[in-house]
């Protein structure tokens, strides 16, 4: 059996790990085709083609995380397009720090209003 750090060392090899950023860009490229035929296809081969290309792309990683701190207004609220794709991806850390902040936010409410 394959211990963990036989799979890191095997994903880690410079070879698997262009051949995984290949497969996934050719994943992302399929997307639009799958994602015209009917069904959730598209959706499934984009998904697994970002996380292979996230996986193994520093410059992808970093642009990831630019996506998910921009923060547009919407309807005159901030919209942050980083946590629909935290929920889409139902990240842990993601829920914490949503839990994080309704706490800090509760807790300073309460604050104003003992002040009040």
């Amino acid at each position: 059996m394959i211990t963990r750090e036989q799979w890191r060392a095997f994903i880690d090899h410079p070879i698997v790990e262009w051949t995984i950023f290949a497969i996934g860009v050719i994943l992302l490229l399929l997307t639009p085709v799958v994602g015209a035929l009917p069904g959730p296809g598209g959706v499934v081969i984009g998904g697994l083609g970002l996380a292979m290309v996230l996986k193994t792309s520093m410059w992808a990683k970093r642009h990831y995380v630019r996506f998910k701190r921009w923060q547009p207004r919407v309807m005159g609220r901030r919209m942050n397009p980083g946590t629909w794709t935290d929920w889409a991806l139902r990240r842990q850390s993601a829920k914490r720090r949503e839990e994080m902040r309704k706490q800090k936010e509760l807790e300073s409410g309460q604050v104003e209003s003992k002040v009040d």
